[in-house]
């Protein structure tokens, strides 16, 4: 039996909208075609996974309550346009904390694995950072910069390197897709 695949997401500037030290849930919105695309991939077969860095918990300006209720209001949005996901994970440190869980570092998604039962070198990591491109070489998964929030930036800047680059979330559903047909040999689906 074959191992279900994942694709591990960043959330500011790839799921929702970015905002700077994003506090409040009602200012949570999610990006064009972000729904969409989540809600393709979960029809195919896909967990769908989170990590994210949040250190304006470390730094004090809001608390884990609060983060919680930002998630759990991004979760409410995505289902109301039938997108699910499997789980959250988030680095609450700064990075003068040098934790393994903050992003570049692969703590939150080997976690995840371990968790979710999935292997992290088989996963599509997908964000618009370099961070979030170099977290997905760190494990050995097919890295994809989106163009939305800093990820525009981010390919102009040289400073990743992705294995693609998608618009949003939409075209990079309909990529994994059919990355997955090639890499499991499946050309007729």
């Amino acid at each position: 039996m074959r191992q279900r695949r994942f694709v591990v997401f960043d959330r500011d500037g790839t799921i929702i909208v970015e905002k700077v030290y994003l506090s409040d849930p009602d200012q949570v919105e999610l990006l064009p075609g972000a729904a969409a695309g989540l809600r393709e991939l979960r029809r195919a077969g896909f967990g769908l996974v989170v990590v994210t860095n949040q250190s304006a918990v470390g730094r004090g300006f809001f608390d884990l309550d609060r983060l919680d209720r930002v998630h759990q209001r991004m979760v409410e949005l995505l289902q109301s346009e039938g997108a699910e996901l499997e789980a959250i994970y988030y680095c609450p440190h700064t990075p003068e904390h040098e934790c393994r869980c903050r992003k570049p570092r692969s703590g939150l998604i080997e976690r995840a694995a371990a968790e979710l039962g999935f292997d992290a070198s088989a996963t599509f990591v997908v964000g618009d950072k370099a961070c979030d491109i170099e977290l997905g070489r760190c494990v050995g998964a097919t890295t994809i910069l989106v163009r939305t929030g800093y990820g525009a930036r981010t390919e102009a800047s040289g400073d990743a390197h992705p294995d693609f680059v998608v618009s949003g979330l939409e075209e990079g559903a309909r990529m994994i897709k059919r990355l997955r047909r090639i890499q499991e040999g499946v050309y007729f689906t």
